[in-house]
């Protein structure tokens, strides 16, 4: 493997690091609960068909492992960072930045949208990017969503979801949070085809590269609000599984 394949693999793993998916958790903030030794599946009747178990994880021991790793990870590594981001830098340039970010994820909506042979959703996509980008500064403001172009989520998991394939088991990622075998395939080829756009000039300037991307993972974290062992329920993975699975099959269907 040379030196720039190496690059190109490192940069699709940096971009994959920021893109925060994790699912959030409409709650109000309670006392931190550990998590139970047992799953959900271990307390209830197990001749009756309860909506949690219908979530495949075969996984479900290394899934809850790496489950309890992003717990820790977000609260002794990435929260911290995220933390000072908002104590350095006042609200409306953390609004800039959200914006800046936003808008070139527009691209990953809009080449989606088109492969699902959405026009409507192409039409409002493209707009939003070209008000943002021209009348909102190059994307640090969002002059779209004021006038009704609301922003429409697409990524290639959906559009493989639109095809017909089967989302798989469900996986948590390190850091990324939860997913399914699907949609990481979509994940990889979103981050892969971003760099292979290369709409920065990325490949002449690795700095750069490495500032946008940590930037973005920052960013990611900052417009999340979920937090860790905070919904409520001694049953958060099994919650937050079942959530996750049910959003992106209603995500698949818009």
């Amino acid at each position: 493997m040379n030196s720039q394949n190496r690059k190109n693999i490192l940069k699709i793993l940096a971009a994959m690091l920021m893109i925060a998916i994790l699912s959030s958790c409409a709650a109000k903030q309670v006392k931190q609960e550990p998590a139970p030794l047992r799953p959900a599946s271990e307390y209830v009747d197990p001749d009756r068909d309860y909506v949690v178990k219908r979530v495949s994880d075969p996984w479900e021991g290394f899934n809850r492992n790496v489950y309890k790793f992003n717990a820790k990870f977000d609260k002794y590594v990435y929260l911290p960072v995220v933390n000072t981001y908002r104590v350095i830098f006042p609200p409306f340039v953390r609004d800039g930045v959200s914006n800046f970010f936003n808008n070139v994820g527009e691209l990953d909506n809009l080449t989606n949208s088109i492969l699902q042979l959405k026009p409507k959703k192409t039409g409002i996509t493209a707009g939003r990017i070209v008000m943002n980008t021209i009348f909102g500064i190059g994307g640090l403001i969002d002059v779209a969503t004021p006038v009704g172009l609301q922003r429409q989520n697409e990524d290639f998991g959906q559009t493989l979801g639109y095809y017909g394939a089967g989302e798989g088991p469900f996986i948590v990622l390190p850091i990324l949070g939860p997913s399914n075998l699907r949609d990481t395939g979509g994940l990889a080829f979103d981050a892969a085809a971003f760099y292979a756009i290369d709409p920065f000039n990325f490949d002449h300037n690795e700095e750069l590269s490495w500032i946008y991307t940590g930037m973005n993972a920052v960013d990611a974290r900052h417009q999340n609000e979920f937090r860790y062992y905070r919904s409520g329920s001694p049953f958060e993975y099994d919650m937050i599984r079942l959530f996750y699975t049910e959003g992106r099959k209603i995500l698949v269907d818009d």
